[in-house]
This record gives structure tokens, sequence and C-alpha cells, in this order.
């Protein structure tokens, strides 16, 4: 760190801190040098924070170490995350230091340099990271390490030790929100600024004085009376940069006696910077990232704990002026102060994946905002003034975002259930060898045309490769030769139907097979039912078809684009017609597996010729009263259930109406409750109740259409109940009849309660009181979407950002598209999407509304084409369809 000891040449003795960092600032061209500061270890080996206002040779008495923040926190363990997170970063500091991945310089590397304190155990993890970053430049890699740093929980957070007044040990650390209690590294408590009224500290004991009715004040104990000091001015800074809207007037010096610390923040605010960014343009100087391989070995010291140089990073574009206050990303040069975000506190029915069934909160981490970005030559200033706003590029970015969900989705069947069942002898290896020569090529195939797409798109938005001058501005090239290269593989994508009905018949046969597939859907991976991965390579040849529709009616026909995207059209259109009726057949199919497994007391519902038509709540009238039932509607028959009191929550069946001679009869004057009509059958007639007047409609529309497919059946078969279900009794009119006092108590529950399955269709449908047709769920393969989106609650300021991801009827929701599986999640139906109104202040662009009841989010995207393309989609999951299918798809009946 010589540069930092030259520095010191340039000090008077008694020159403020300020003037040093004022110094490091020009040497790295920081333009926002209020977000970092200094930081050294003291005479009592404490970390300090470099006061801008003493001298700096009073407070700096020996040579201390600065050094590279991300890299130096990882070296010592200070950054926390997960062991895949870790491996990423260590990864993209490889790449930037050594260059592609070669299997014995990479190994040889990670042998005698020290990343990690624990980087051995995933040392493997990290080549196998290493191995995606082929062509990466130093500065994308640099790049990509502090997008991936920031969207970490814990950056920018360092923990100071402390107890509470039982003694119990905790960590308080300060943050741009307020005061955060830590148990561990878990966060158990926060305190927003607006509610501290006071901070102070008296001898070793830290105390926060609340505004609340009682004026509660807490008390932390700390190691010393140092420590405690230290903590109150780092919550002192925090305070005032990121609450006040200008820096506070220093007080009056006392005459004769002083009272308290004379110590006050100084420099500007954030709001301040926001000010001053928009009236002004920084200037920006070319830089350039070298491969440390071309650094002649003497050169590195040896004396740091991470043995390898440690480059400085390019300048930092600096963030959008006009995101709000708790949206700057806050990158690091020696430390940071923090990151931006909002948190939540809003809760609906959002579940974790996990295979315990815990609900997570509502999503805490910091907002993270696409506003930064490593400067590669010159032309970076003219390239990231504006992102691109043609229409086609947002659609290829659709593209892109969409793919990576793919390719996530092709891992959990080539990656994650291959690793789960490889190792198990009662998997049938036929079976096995089926489906990973079968979507094993499909998964390379993708991943190679995933980069194509990946570089294509960053030369678009002038990320990467500005200095490559071409016709970049285009996707339908790499289109067409990549559907051409699908073509070769309709023998794969034909295959995937038998993989399903293969691993269906090993289920019945053998309780092993099932049990290991029931285990690996509890998996957090696996977020949603097994047999839909299966269908995905199927369904992405409808998202291209779509996506190649909406680039052709975009461009004019003498657009250089046109024609490369219509022939790519005309070739996957004539695949998608290829494998449209298994398609459809394999859609019906997996849609009886999975009501299959909600259902109890019902057999051999996955006979040939059944097919499903809609499922929902409705109430049956008897003697007891309304009493709400779900109906699942087939072919042949309707069969209406309610919640039983099982470990999974199955819904035990209560009975079922031959469609065949059934007839309907509208009652509302008859019985006096709204929106009710009778089903007469050759046995008994059930009186049933819909929600609404539009849910009863689409009953009727959909009950008299599946009546006549009955009548035109030449063997209609009926026998859905199990013969041997213990306990099954007529009631009175006639019909099979289950149910207790319990089973009707517990209908009522809210989602919250339900363990992994809790969040399927069926239960949705349960508690929203609503119901979905085969043409919702066709309409919804369609409509599969995913990008990021910045989130914030009713009663929240910040926005957060998001990688969603939406399909079946759902939001998904990650910190970033490289995680493995989704924090939390929202089903949607039930829920309205509209445009926040005047009165709701909300003066973003681009924002919508869900609302359920009292449950509200808001939604910003980063354009208007992907704001009416969230919208769209959303709304094919709020309302249901009719029963009139888009041109797009075969009619299912």
């Amino acid at each position: 760190m010589s540069i930092f000891h030259l520095l010191f040449q340039y000090l008077w003795p008694r020159s403020p801190g300020k003037v040093l960092f004022d110094l490091v600032c020009d040497h790295l061209n920081l333009t926002e040098g209020d977000y970092f500061g200094l930081e050294y270890t003291n005479h009592h080996k404490m970390p300090v924070w470099l006061d801008l206002l003493k001298p700096t040779l009073k407070q700096i008495r020996r040579k201390y170490l600065f050094a590279l923040q991300i890299k130096h926190d990882l070296a010592c363990g200070h950054l926390i995350c997960n062991d895949t997170s870790a491996a990423l970063m260590v990864s993209h500091i490889i790449q930037s230091e050594i260059g592609d991945f070669d299997e014995t310089q990479s190994w040889h590397h990670l042998l005698h340099n020290k990343y990690l304190p624990d980087q051995d155990a995933i040392r493997d993890k990290i080549t196998e990271c290493h191995r995606k970053h082929v062509g990466q430049t130093p500065a994308v890699s640099d790049y990509h390490l502090l997008e991936i740093a920031r969207r970490l929980e814990m950056y920018g957070i360092r923990l100071h030790p402390a107890k509470d007044r039982e003694g119990t040990k905790l960590s308080l650390a300060a943050a741009h929100t307020g005061v955060l209690v830590f148990q561990g590294y878990t966060k158990i408590n926060s305190f927003n600024w607006s509610k501290i009224r006071k901070l102070s500290f008296k001898r070793k004991r830290f105390l926060i004085k609340l505004r609340n009715a009682h004026h509660d004040t807490l008390e932390f104990a700390m190691a010393s009376r140092d420590c405690c000091k230290v903590f109150w001015k780092i919550c002192v800074e925090y305070h005032a940069f990121f609450r006040l809207f200008e820096e506070p007037k220093p007080k009056p010096k006392a005459i004769l006696f002083t009272r308290g610390s004379s110590f006050r923040f100084s420099g500007r605010t954030q709001k301040q910077i926001f000010d001053y960014m928009k009236d002004s343009e920084p200037k920006k100087v070319p830089f350039e990232r070298i491969h440390i391989g071309s650094i002649p070995p003497h050169h590195c010291p040896l004396s740091s704990p991470v043995s390898h140089p440690v480059p400085f990073l390019p300048p930092l574009e600096s963030p959008g002026s006009e995101e709000s206050p708790a949206e700057s990303p806050h990158h690091v040069v020696v430390n940071g102060n923090g990151s931006g975000g909002g948190t939540g506190t809003d809760s609906d029915i959002i579940q974790s994946q996990s295979p315990e069934g815990q609900q997570l909160s509502p999503l805490t981490s910091p907002l993270l905002t696409d506003a930064g970005c490593v400067r590669n030559d010159e032309d970076e200033e003219a390239r990231r003034k504006k992102f691109p706003t043609d229409k086609a590029y947002f659609i290829a970015k659709e593209l892109l975002t969409t793919e990576r969900t793919f390719i996530k989705d092709l891992q959990v069947i080539t990656e994650s259930f291959d690793s789960f069942v490889g190792k198990d002898e009662a998997f049938p290896d036929a079976i096995k060898t089926l489906i990973f020569s079968s979507y094993d090529p499909v998964y390379k195939f993708h991943q190679g045309f995933l980069k194509e797409v990946e570089q294509r798109l960053a030369q678009w938005s002038g990320r990467s490769n500005a200095h490559i001058k071409g016709d970049y501005q285009r996707i339908g090239d790499i289109l067409l030769k990549n559907i051409q290269g699908l073509r070769h593989l309709t023998i794969h994508l034909q295959k995937h139907s038998e993989c399903l009905v293969e691993l269906e018949r090993a289920s019945r046969s053998s309780r092993k097979v099932e049990a290991l597939c029931r285990d690996f859907e509890q998996q957090r991976v696996c977020y949603l039912p097994f047999n839909m991965f299966l269908l995905r390579p199927l369904h992405r040849l409808l998202h291209y078809k779509l996506i190649l529709e909406r680039l052709c009616k975009h461009y004019p026909p003498t657009h250089d684009d046109f024609r490369d995207c219509r022939a790519s059209l005309a070739d996957i259109s004539e695949m998608v017609l290829q494998l449209q009726g298994t398609m459809m057949k394999m859609e019906n199919f997996q849609k009886l597996l999975e009501l299959k497994k909600d259902l109890t007391g019902i057999d051999n519902l996955t006979i040939p010729g059944r097919e499903f038509i809609r499922l929902g709540c409705l109430s049956k009238l008897s003697a007891k009263g309304l009493q709400q039932r779900m109906f699942f509607l087939f072919s042949d028959s309707l069969v209406y259930t309610s919640r039983g009191m099982t470990p999974s929550n199955q819904f035990k069946v209560h009975g079922q109406l031959p469609l065949y001679g059934l007839t309907i009869r509208e009652s509302e004057e008859e019985w006096g409750v709204p929106h009710s009509f009778t089903l007469y059958g050759q046995r008994q007639s059930v009186v049933v109740a819909a929600s609404c007047a539009s849910e009863m409609e689409r009953w009727l529309e959909d009950i008299r259409m599946a009546i006549d497919l009955a009548e035109q059946s030449i063997s209609p078969n009926t026998d859905l109940l199990s013969d041997g279900l213990p306990g099954n009794k007529l009631s009175e009119d006639g019909g099979v009849e289950l149910e207790s006092e319990d089973e009707l108590g517990s209908s009522r529950s809210s989602l919250e309660r339900q363990g992994h399955r809790g969040n399927t269709t069926v239960h949705v449908c349960w508690h929203r009181n609503t119901s979905v047709s085969m043409v919702d769920f066709s309409v919804a393969v369609e409509n599969q979407l995913s990008g990021n989106l910045l989130r914030k609650f009713k009663n929240s300021n910040g926005w957060q950002k998001l990688w969603v991801v939406f399909t079946n009827f759902s939001l998904f929701f990650y910190k970033s598209h490289q995680d493995d599986y989704p924090l939390a999640s929202l089903p949607l139906l039930g829920y309205s999407v509209t445009v926040p109104s005047e009165s709701e202040n909300i003066h973003k662009d681009y924002v919508f509304k869900l609302h359920f009841k009292s449950h509200v989010y808001y939604f910003r995207s980063e354009s208007e084409y992907t704001f009416e393309r969230w919208m769209e989609v959303i709304r094919s999951a709020t309302c249901s369809s009719s029963r009139l299918l888009p041109s797009t798809r075969k009619d299912l009946y």
C-alpha cells in the first residue's frame, strides 16, 4: 500500500484528517467520497474511523494496513455470507487476477493464495464458478464482485460486541435505517432512526431512548468506555448523513464550562450529494484493468493477510439522481458507511420454501440498484449516459432474464435431482438414464445460448466491449442460429413426456421411489412440483415464439433484424406445431398428478381420457347451512372435498357427481342464497353457491361444457372414490359424505400455518375463495416472466431491489438471479393489480400496485415495456380467463 505511505509526504504534521481523505479520493477519482471513510487500528487494537477534523498524525501513530475492503473482509472473515456467494466472489477475484480458467494454474493459485478462512472446504465450488467466467475482462470481474458484495445482507455492517441487561452476548451495528441488534450473525431487532429519541453512553453502558408513550430506555453493556464512545460516534455520523438535509452547524463553544462531547458530523449529507450530482458532471478518467499475470512476480508483497496484491478498483459511476435517498448503493473503497435500502414489516402469505415449513419474514435485504458500473475506456461516458430506450432492447432483455430462470429450472433436474437420487440404489437406473440423457443435452445447449445472449445484451447496453465496433443492436441472428440448432434436439424433447410417464409409473410401483420424489420436492431448490420442471423445455418453445412475435410486430420490414426474426419465428412455429399435441396431453397429465397429491380418498385419477377442467371453492348447502367445499371438475365427474386434518393438509373427498345425465338449474330465488345453483344427478341433488356472480358464470359455463363432453363419451368412467376408504357413509341425500366438526372448524386456518405444500394452487384457492381452470393454467404457461423489480411495502419508505420470477400464479422473490432457490413467494390468486393513485404519493414512473384486502405492495420496473409486460402477466393470474384460448394454443377440450 505504498500509495498511502506516499500521500503522507504531502501532509503537514497538523493537517486535519480531511486533507488525507481528500488526497485519497482525488487519487481514486472518487466524486462521492461522502459515502466512504478511512479506518485504522488504534493503540487499543480497535478499528477506528479517521476523524476528519482532528490532526492526522495525532490519530495515526504507527504503520497500519489500508486494504481493499471486500477482499480484506473476505480473507479475515468479516464479510458474512454463505458458501455459494463466497465462492462466487472469490472466483471473480481470481478471474480478474489470472484470467480464464486453467485447471492447473487455478488450482496452484488457490493453493498459494488465501482468500477465505475456510477456503479449502469450498475449493471445488470456487473452481466450478471460475469455469463460467471465460472471456471476462478484469474490469467486468471487478464489477461483478461489487455487484455480489453489495447484495449481501451483512455488507457494510460492522458488529460491535455488547451484552443486554441479562448478560446475553449480542452485537450492535449502525446502518442507514437505524441501530441493529444481532445475536451471532442473526438480526433479532432493529430501531429505526425515526423511533430513537436520544443516543448516549455512560461509562461502559450504551443507552438508546425511544420515542414511545413510555419513553423506554434500552441499555447495553460494552467492553469499555472507549468502545461505547466509538460506537456512539459511528451512530451520530450515520444518523446525520442519512437523515439530515444539510450539514449540522457547529454549536458555539462554552466560555467557562463544557458538557458532553464536542464531536459532530462534518461533511455533506446524502441529500446534499444528490443535489450536487444533479447539477454537476463528474470528471471521468480512462482506466484499464489488467490481469495480475502481466505483473512481474517480485512486485507481489507477502505481508498482507491476503497473499496477493490488492489492485485498486476503477472509478464507479455515480448513482442515478432520480433514486430516493434510501436507494443509493454504497460501494467500498476502504470502508463504506453501509448499504442503502428499505425493510418491510408487512406480512402476507409470503412463505419460505424451507423443508421445515417455517415462514420467512418479508425480505429485508438492502435495496440494490444497477446505477454503479465499472468504466473500461473513454467511450464509457457516452455509453452510460442513458440505457437503450429501443423497445427491441427490452424485448431482448426479457429473453435474457427468462433464459436465466429457465437455466436454473433445468439445473433442478440435471444437478439437484441427479445428486439427490444418484446415490440411492432404490431409484431405478433405467429412469435415471432416461431422464439425464434426455435433459442434459438440452441443458448444455441452452448454457451456450445464454452466454451468447448475455454477451449481445452487454454490447447492446454498452456494459462491455465498447471498443468493438459492429452491428450489435440486434438479437435475431443469435435466435436464428440457435433455433436451428434446437431443431436437432427435437428427439430429446419428444422423450420428455416419456420421462414424466415413467417416473409416475415407478412412483406407483415403489414406495421408496415415491418417498424419494416426495422428499426432493421438500428441498428449497424445488420451489414447484417436480413434474412441472420436466415440462419446462417444451414450454420454453412457446416463450421463444411469443418473443419473436413481439419483435416482428415491433420491427418495420426494412429493419436489418426483421428478416432474421421472421425466419426464426417460422422455424420455432414449426417446432411448436410438431410438439403441440404432446405438450397439451402432458400438461393435463401433469395437472392430474399434482391434484392427486392434494387429494385423499380418491383412486385412479390419471386414467386415459380423463381431463381436468376447473378447481375452486364453492359453498355447499346442507342441514348445517352453507359449508365451504373444494370442488374439482373433470371431464366425467364433479368431486367435492374439504380440507382434512392430515399432516400434509390434503383435501378429503366428500362425494362425487357423475356428469353423465347431470342437469343444472339456477336457484337463487328458491333457496334465498345469492349466486346459487342446483346440480341434479341420477342419485342426488346438490345446492351450491359461488362467491360472486362472475364465479358462478365461470362454473356454469365449464360444467355445461363438461356435461356435453360426458354425453359424447362412449364409455364414461366415473368411479373415482377409493373402494377401501374407511368410514364411508351415505348422507341423507344419497351421496358419499365425509365430514366432522373438527374438519369444518379448521377450514378457515391461514396459509401461514401451512407446511411446504401450503401454497399449492388448491390451497390458495381454498383460502382466497376463488377458482382456476385448465385454460388459466395454459395461459399461465405462456405468461412466465422474470427480471429485477423494486418493491416497497405500504408503510415503508425505501425501495428494495429483488429478482422476481412469475410462474404458476405466484411471484417468487430472490436476492439475485444467481440464487438457487427463492427466499419467499406470493401467490397472486385473488389479488388485484392497478396503478397507484395520486393520494398514495408514489412519485415514481412505471409503478404498479398489488393489493388483497389490507395487504398492499408496490413494484417498480425499469421501462415502459417491462411495466406493461408485468401488468399483462400478473393480470393473467389475478383475472380468470374465459374458456376461449389465445390463438397460440389449441382448444383443450
